[in-house]
């Protein structure tokens, strides 16, 4: 997996359509979806790494690069805004930031202890 670092945070769009985005699916094509999800991560100056649709609890999978938290906050929010779907995102970690959370000493004491 190793290769290039990035500077940018990655993360997971998880979504179901509704019937009325679905329905716009049919009629428009998947390919019509892609772009749109290229010009919304381009437009908060990121990037789409990968698209999947799926079947079962979701029906597509987005998987992309943006500058922060923010802008994925922004990329869920317009989104769940514009209706024709729910998402649900999840924040991704390189090895390397896994690495370092592991070398940060944290202090926690469990419930009822």
């Amino acid at each position: 997996m190793g290769g290039e670092e990035s500077t940018m945070a990655h993360y997971m769009f998880r979504g179901s359509y509704t019937q009325a985005g679905i329905q716009g699916v049919m009629e428009a094509g998947a390919a019509s979806r892609t772009d749109v999800v290229e010009k919304l991560f381009a437009s908060l100056g990121g990037s789409l790494t990968s698209l999947f649709w799926t079947f079962g609890e979701e029906d597509f999978v987005v998987i992309g690069e943006l500058p922060d938290n923010a802008a994925a906050a922004a990329a869920a929010m317009s989104v769940a805004a514009a209706g024709g779907s729910s998402v649900a995102t999840t924040v991704l970690l390189t090895e390397a930031e896994v690495d370092d959370a592991r070398g940060r000493t944290a202090t926690f004491r469990a419930p009822g202890r």
